[in-house]
């Protein structure tokens, strides 16, 4: 994927394709075995997932169950699409 090019005219609302699914998962998929992940490993998903899609440091995200692997699937802009799409089908 190739990352987006801001440098064109910053004063224009860009536009992001909208990216499908990565190997066979979608998004909201990956984001759900992540989740398991972490609860399972005791850590509280919401603050690691915060932590990993701010800083782009993987450590944030266990290697159980391959979350870390799985997570990596996808650019931190496609979590937060995801993130976004999924809370305002939900609440607006």
């Amino acid at each position: 994927m190739k990352p987006l090019d801001i440098s064109k005219n910053l004063s224009q609302t860009q536009k992001i394709s909208i990216i499908g699914k990565v190997g066979g998962l979608s998004a909201r998929d990956i984001l759900l075995e992540v989740n398991m992940a972490l609860l399972e490993k005791g850590y509280d998903p919401v603050i690691q997932m915060i932590g990993y899609i701010l800083s782009g440091d993987p450590t944030y995200i266990t290697a159980h169950k391959s979350a870390r692997s799985l997570i990596g699937r996808l650019e931190r802009d496609e979590l937060l699409e995801e993130i976004i799409k999924y809370y305002l089908e939900n609440n607006v």
